[in-house]
């Protein structure tokens, strides 16, 4: 909530109240004490909105309605509303169509600053190892990628706005959940913070489930402030199954990247010459899941969290 004067003029649009209120997310001038009064208020408050500088959605649309609780530390579209409109109007059918997305500024700016000093608090305490391939065989892997990772459950001393980041992803998913393809998506893994340490380090072309372990969605934030491509390279190319061109993710602050997890989405991370950080979060399909424990096939076992995705997140 922003200090001054505007603060003591703060009510609800419709009926005056003037605790718990939300923020109008497209023009940040109204306020409102439910989203159901936000809603009921559109017809009326849309001529404002639209005369002030509008905060688009990914795709360049704006969606009507969209509150920020003014009572959490994110300025981004964090709020459960958001996200059900994010997924239901972006997610679900750039996913259908070209099985990536991509969404810019997920959690704002504020958030996204606390979630980047957790991550190099992480780094500059140790808890950073050297990644490995889920079928270990050899010392090879160095060859194969070069970042190092710690796996963080979200509940953690001093983890506490990745913990908040994983929430406002299993909002998203939860609300795109049967609208994903084939799946039923009942569960995740834990987050893989990764560090690309410059020097030219990459990972090489991969598929992240090849052999159906139950990873259906690959979900990745960037942290990387101030990234540039040229410069520092770190490029996440996506080589769709039966499509010419490729698909060039720049590693972006704030940015959530979203792809398919098995055979449809080779990718590769190209060398980065400067640190480069990426928290991952695979959601598992129930059956695929099931029928990968009957296998065997637990190389993401010990990672898997069971998240009831039917409710929405304490971040909400």
């Amino acid at each position: 909530m922003e200090p001054g004067s505007d603060r003591d003029r703060q009510c609800c649009e419709l009926c005056g109240k003037v605790d718990g209120l939300l923020r109008c997310g497209r023009c940040r001038i109204s306020f409102y004490c439910s989203k159901e009064h936000q809603k009921v208020d559109w017809k009326k408050h849309k001529q404002l909105c639209r005369k002030t500088k509008d905060l688009p959605t990914s795709d360049g649309k704006r969606a009507p309605g969209e509150a920020i609780n003014s009572r959490t530390k994110s300025d981004g579209p964090s709020d459960s509303l958001q996200q059900q409109n994010r997924a239901t109007d972006y997610v679900v059918p750039c996913m259908d169509k070209h099985g990536i997305c991509v969404l810019d500024g997920f959690l704002g700016e504020e958030t996204g600053l606390g979630v980047l000093e957790e991550v190099r608090l992480l780094r500059h305490t140790g808890k950073f190892t050297e990644g490995k391939l889920v079928s270990q065989r050899s010392d090879s892997s160095r060859d194969i990628r070069g970042d190092q990772i710690t796996w963080v459950e979200g509940k953690e001393a001093g983890c506490e706005r990745i913990g908040f980041l994983m929430g406002c992803m299993d909002d998203l998913v939860r609300h795109c959940d049967g609208k994903l393809g084939k799946y039923r998506i009942n569960g995740r893994t834990k987050a893989m913070v990764a560090c690309y340490p410059g020097n030219g380090t990459g990972y090489v072309r991969h598929v992240d489930n090849p052999h159906g372990d139950g990873r259906c969605v690959t979900c990745i934030y960037y942290v990387n402030k101030d990234w540039d491509t040229k410069e520092h390279g770190g490029l996440l190319r996506i080589f769709p199954e039966g499509k010419v061109q490729f698909a060039d993710i720049e590693p972006k602050f704030d940015r959530l990247l979203l792809f398919w997890s098995d055979r449809r989405n080779p990718h590769e991370v190209q060398p980065a010459y400067a640190t480069r950080y990426a928290i991952t979060v695979w959601y598992f399909d129930a059956e695929e899941r099931a029928r990968a424990k009957e296998k065997y096939l637990t190389g993401a076992a010990e990672k898997a969290v069971k998240v009831d995705l039917n409710n929405p997140s304490d971040s909400s």
